[in-house]
């Protein structure tokens, strides 16, 4: 179950924050990176290193409100600090031992999704792509996507 649990919890993150309609999932989403990469802050286990992973976060999930790769890798960011902390710091949960190393586990499926756009999965089942903001459809919002002439015959 420790392997598990992680896992069913990542899955159900995914379930869950498939009911918020777009864009406001992904915006939300970058919301949760900036808590995540803060999530540590108050353990001070690895002193000033604790500040600069905050500000790194902070950076990404503030990116990640046009992008669903930088909440990607903001999950895969936090990944890696929740291996540190299960390795040299102190656990997420101070009363759970290895909730760290659960976290580690369960932040990769999250990431995973984030990297297939924040699908929701019933969108994917349909084989439907959920719609994009104007902003992810042409790579950059100040460019606009040419569309072909309208043909009236």
């Amino acid at each position: 179950m420790r392997y598990i649990a992680p896992i069913l919890i990542g899955l159900l993150y995914v379930l869950l924050m498939s009911l918020i309609p777009e864009p406001h999932r992904r915006r939300f989403n970058a919301v949760m990176i900036a808590g995540a990469g803060a999530a540590y802050l108050s353990g001070g286990a690895l002193g000033g290193w604790e500040f600069a992973f905050t500000a790194v976060a902070t950076y990404v999930a503030y990116r990640g409100l046009d992008s669903w790769t930088f909440i990607g890798v903001g999950w895969l960011l936090h990944t890696a600090w929740d291996v540190v902390h299960h390795l040299k710091g102190h656990p997420i949960i101070p009363f759970a031992h290895d909730s760290s190393f659960g976290c580690a586990l369960c932040d990769p499926v999250i990431a995973l999704w984030c990297f297939g756009g924040g699908r929701s999965p019933w969108e994917w089942l349909r084989g439907r792509r959920a719609p994009m903001s104007f902003a992810e459809s042409s790579g950059h919002p100040s460019v606009r996507v040419a569309q072909p002439p309208r043909s009236d015959a």
